[in-house]
């Protein structure tokens, strides 16, 4: 026999989800600021146009990762820091 809930109790999943989706979206936002900041990315003068667009390709890459059902995508991001991809976040911003 099923239990019916009251709309209290709905709303107070609805609230607890809510809360929950934020505290995801807070804890993805600091994994991404993280990365920026350890690439040198947050430090370059780049318009929020470009970063959208660059993100948006990224993310493009791994999708097309997940449809293939390897890991591809994955293994390529591991390139040592010497290649010419993020070169210029080697440059020291310190003046």
């Amino acid at each position: 026999m099923a239990i019916k809930s009251s709309i209290s109790d709905l709303e107070a999943q609805i609230e607890k989800l809510r809360e929950r989706k934020r505290l995801l979206i807070v804890k993805s936002a600091e994994r991404f600021a993280r990365a920026a900041t350890k690439s040198g990315l947050a430090e370059m003068e780049i318009a929020d146009e470009e970063v959208d667009r660059i993100i948006e390709e990224i993310a493009a890459r791994f999708r097309r990762g997940e449809k293939k059902g390897g890991a591809g995508p994955a293994l390529q991001t591991r390139r040592p820091p010497d290649s010419s991809v993020g070169t210029p976040a080697a440059v020291s911003h310190d003046g």
